[in-house]
């Protein structure tokens, strides 16, 4: 990451997403912003650039306001930003003569001449300009004559980064350190240089740092011990800090911040240190006489070692591990609250060391997303307003996600804690892997293999998707037949990992499909563009199923039928379809004389419903076939599709003709 204070000093910028702002604190509000500026200039082949200001517009407009208190000095503020992935960091040197731009100078000499966006990215109530002239609008009609084109961050989202910044003071102000590190997303920061002091700590045998913060707008939090991390030129140590006026020595009244650094002995007056607090220890007190306080201290060091040893010796540029690939894990929810409270903590216990949980919202009704805010304010949230089920919320979701793997994981799922490494493993190791799933067993009966995908899909001829471990609706118990990693036809949406970068440049989900089955054809896609779709058994998770729908429901039932002849007709060569297409109404005829056989009334109408459906969108699915035989063309690594996972028989016929339930008797 380059930054540059000087705007005199500025190089050209190519194709540049511009965003700007405070981004005081750098906390997850903030990181979701950055994280949409790098997507979008990644996707133009262009470079991101962060504007932010120093010192605050604040302490320049209104000299006399002290109430402004910092959670990042401008050196830890950079230092933040450059964990996150942004190519460059500008600093303006925010002055009188600045201000006093008007609207038009600010648009013309300022963003246009020094930075020739092609995106502007900035909040919905953003101003600027002398007197706050210019609005979003403006921006946008000088982008038609400029050649840029503004994205507006929506009111919710600017809302909750104002409210996430609140919070953060109100923790810090309260002490609860492990709330306002949540909502940050890393440690809150203290640094300042070492200074000389009077040398009581050394005598009581705890010898302590001085530290004298220059910034007199950081906010610094109530008085008390605390439990840090001290860094040094690059090493991690631990350490106990104080903040008071010594109430234990009158003579010494004035508020003094000092850092015992534990197992450390260098000279390190007049360098810079930095603190990151981890916990609160207790409040400052008076004692009676230096014994009474050195019993204190060395309690209080013991439990910052404890404190130390339940936290992990990372910063949040060591969490990003460079040797690992990024993996976002997206769980879409709608009404899931149940679910999340039972199986988010063993998501978020996953051991792989470069992940991040996403919970995208499709529109719950059930206090969803207050019980995520208020129990989970570390996690990324995406608020969809309206159910647009499975595909068209993962395809909404996915737009502001930038990773190097997907993995779309249902609510309901629970996962073991290395889970995630061998299906990071397999398909790095092999890129014609486009996508993979985990072994898949029943939650609620853990020896079983589970309907939603159980050890990975297969395509009969006739298009009708089993799996190894299940046919139909009968599932097998799990005893290691299914243990070998193999090539399939499809992965099941349950739990399935996927390359980003193929997720949209193969059309992501058909929305059409709303839910079910849109995973096979996605996949479908994939294996006609010539890349591998496997089973990855070494990682096993443990689905509830039909936790958001039933599997025998008639509603279910519908979405299976019509979706799975909307992937015959956007898939299958046309000269298969004249004979298919015909003989696939004599089955689903068949199949609806079963369910009446078994009084299942109400099933048949949904057979019925399917096909009604199915007919009149004849039109638009022969257009999406053309437009998604394109996508296909564009990313393909082969001159034919890969056939491996399509069986050539009929399972309709194995399984009701001949009684075969196992796979491994096909």
């Amino acid at each position: 990451m380059r930054v540059f204070h000087d705007l005199e000093e500025l190089p050209p910028f190519y194709n540049a997403v511009l965003t700007i702002g405070s981004f005081d604190g750098v906390h997850h509000g903030h990181q979701k912003i950055i994280e949409q500026v790098n997507g979008l200039a990644r996707s133009i082949g262009g470079e991101s650039v962060l504007v932010t200001f120093h010192p605050h517009p604040r302490l320049i407009i209104y000299p006399r306001d002290k109430s402004l208190k910092l959670l990042t000095t401008i050196e830890e503020k950079t230092q933040l930003l450059e964990q996150y992935g942004l190519d460059n960091v500008v600093v303006v040197p925010f002055t009188v003569e600045f201000s006093q731009q008007s609207a038009d100078e600010y648009i013309q000499k300022f963003l246009v001449e020094k930075f020739h966006p092609r995106y502007i990215v900035i909040g919905y109530d953003h101003r600027f300009g002398l007197g706050r002239q210019g609005d979003v609008n403006y921006l946008k009609w000088h982008g038609q004559q400029s050649g840029y084109e503004v994205v507006v961050i929506d009111k919710q989202e600017v809302e909750d980064i104002a409210v996430s910044s609140t919070q953060i003071r109100q923790a810090l102000d309260n002490t609860n350190i492990g709330r306002a590190n949540q909502l940050l997303g890393h440690p809150f920061l203290l640094t300042g240089t070492v200074v000389h002091g009077q040398s009581l700590g050394r005598r009581l045998g705890f010898p302590t740092a001085n530290l004298e913060i220059k910034q007199p707008h950081k906010l610094v939090p109530p008085n008390g011990i605390y439990a840090v991390r001290v860094v040094y030129r690059g090493e991690r140590y631990g350490g106990m800090l104080y903040i008071g006026e010594r109430p234990s020595l009158k003579e010494l009244l004035d508020r003094t911040i000092e850092v015992n650094i534990f197992d450390f002995d260098k000279d390190i007056y007049g360098d810079k240190i930095q603190l990151e607090l981890l916990q609160f220890l207790r409040e400052d007190a008076a004692f009676n006489g230096l014994e009474a306080l050195s019993a204190q201290l060395t309690e209080d060091r013991r439990q910052a070692r404890q404190v130390l040893r339940n936290f992990p010796e990372s910063s949040p540029a060591k969490k990003k591990s460079a040797d690992k690939p990024e993996v976002a894990i997206v769980i879409l929810n709608y009404n899931g609250l149940d679910y999340l409270r039972q199986f988010l903590p063993s998501v978020l216990a996953t051991t792989y060391p470069n992940y991040r949980v996403i919970v995208a919202d499709n529109g719950s009704q059930d206090g969803s997303v207050e019980f995520l805010r208020r129990h989970y304010p570390e996690l990324a949230l995406i608020s969809i307003t309206d159910n647009h089920g499975f595909a068209g919320g993962y395809n909404r979701a996915l737009k502001e996600v930038v990773s190097d793997y997907y993995i779309l994981l249902n609510s309901d799922v629970e996962v073991s804690q290395d889970w995630l490494d061998p299906l990071i493993e397999l398909m790095e190791n092999d890129k014609r892997v486009a996508a993979c799933q985990p072994k898949i067993r029943a939650f609620d009966e853990k020896s079983r293999f589970e309907y939603a995908g159980a050890a990975g899909g297969w395509m009969d001829a006739l298009g009708y998707p089993f799996c190894r471990g299940r046919i139909f609706a009968f599932t097998e118990e799990d005893r290691g037949q299914y243990d070998e990693r193999q090539e399939i036809f499809w992965a099941t949406g349950a739990a399935l990992c996927i390359r980003s970068r193929l997720y949209h440049d193969i059309g992501g989900f058909d929305e059409d499909y709303f839910a079910h089955t849109e995973e096979i054809d996605l996949c479908w896609r994939l294996k006609r563009a010539g890349y591998r779709i496997m089973a990855e058994p070494r990682s096993v998770v443990y689905h509830k199923g039909g936790g958001t729908l039933q599997y025998n429901s008639p509603r279910k039932i519908y979405l299976n039928f019509r979706n799975s002849l909307f992937t015959l007709v956007k898939n299958e060569p046309m000269r298969r379809l004249f004979w298919l297409i015909p003989l696939r109404i004599v089955l689903d005829v068949l199949a609806a004389g079963l369910f009446l056989s078994k009084g299942y009334f109400s099933l048949i109408g949904s057979i019925a419903r399917a096909h009604l459906h199915f007919y009149p969108r004849l039109g638009r699915l022969h257009k999406r076939r053309k437009e998604y035989q394109e996508l296909v063309e564009r990313v393909s690594i082969h001159p034919q599709p890969n056939l491996a996972g399509r069986y050539p028989g009929s399972i309709v016929w194995q399984f009701y003709g001949r009684g075969k339930r196992a796979f491994s008797d096909l």
